[in-house]
């Protein structure tokens, strides 16, 4: 399968460049839905093999972070690690406790097991929108590490989970307040008196703070939707 370009003619400035690799066309469809509902990433190009990985970042210097599959049709997305020069989540169905170490050791920055839910992949990408903030400055203390990697593993700061800080956002969950409610970045958009795309953001640190779930709702048109529910606890 070859790389095809999602969003041709868009600078990295859009956001974080995220190629797909996976050989399931339809597996790829799902998390570049995910990718393109979280605020702050975009789907650069999709690959269903290592060769067409391979030449996707050749193609496109601006991918910063790869999804990447373990069983592709000429190999192992593992051993496609050690030549990357940008970052990367495993994610797939290898469950071999000896592939989670070698993803590691080659440097996945995440190893995350199919089936997931949708709010699982996008937690994880807000905690890497928030690994990137921490560490974007020239030198970092050790609170700055700390802070970063917690990032990755909790989709913000430990210590941020569970808190709303934001008027907005406090607004926005109370949209939520009965259980069964589910509600599309335009209804909280429309109630609140934002604009979708501000809603959209306020929305993505909800789901990363846990205080939300996202799932993907197809309609008529085969574009999904992406619809926010009160997460249990």
């Amino acid at each position: 399968m070859n790389a095809d370009t999602d969003t041709p003619g868009r600078s990295s400035s859009d956001g974080f460049g995220v190629l797909i690799v996976d050989d399931d066309f339809r597996v790829a469809a799902l998390h570049s839905a995910i990718v393109s509902a979280v605020a702050g990433f975009r789907v650069v190009a999709r690959a269903g093999s290592l060769a067409a990985a391979r030449q996707a970042l050749t193609e496109h210097p601006e991918i910063e972070l790869i999804l990447l599959d373990v069983y592709l049709p000429d190999g192992s997305g593992i051993d496609l690690l050690g030549e990357l020069r940008c970052d990367c989540f495993i994610v797939g169905a290898e469950t071999d406790a000896r592939a989670v170490r070698a993803a590691t050791r080659a440097g996945a920055l995440a190893y995350l097991i199919k089936p997931f839910d949708d709010t699982e992949l996008a937690r994880r990408l807000a905690g890497y929108a928030h690994y990137r903030r921490v560490l974007d400055a020239a030198t970092v203390d050790q609170s700055a590490v700390d802070a970063a990697l917690s990032g990755l593993r909790f989709g913000g700061h430990r210590s941020d989970r569970g808190t709303v800080q934001s008027p907005t956002e406090q607004r926005i969950l109370t949209l939520f307040a009965e259980p069964d409610t589910g509600l599309f970045a335009d209804d909280v958009a429309e109630a609140i008196g934002i604009s979708a795309a501000t809603a959209r953001r306020h929305l993505a640190t909800l789901v990363s703070g846990g205080k939300l779930t996202m799932t993907l709702q197809y309609g008529g048109t085969g574009r999904p939707r992406q619809e926010y529910r009160r997460a249990a606890h």
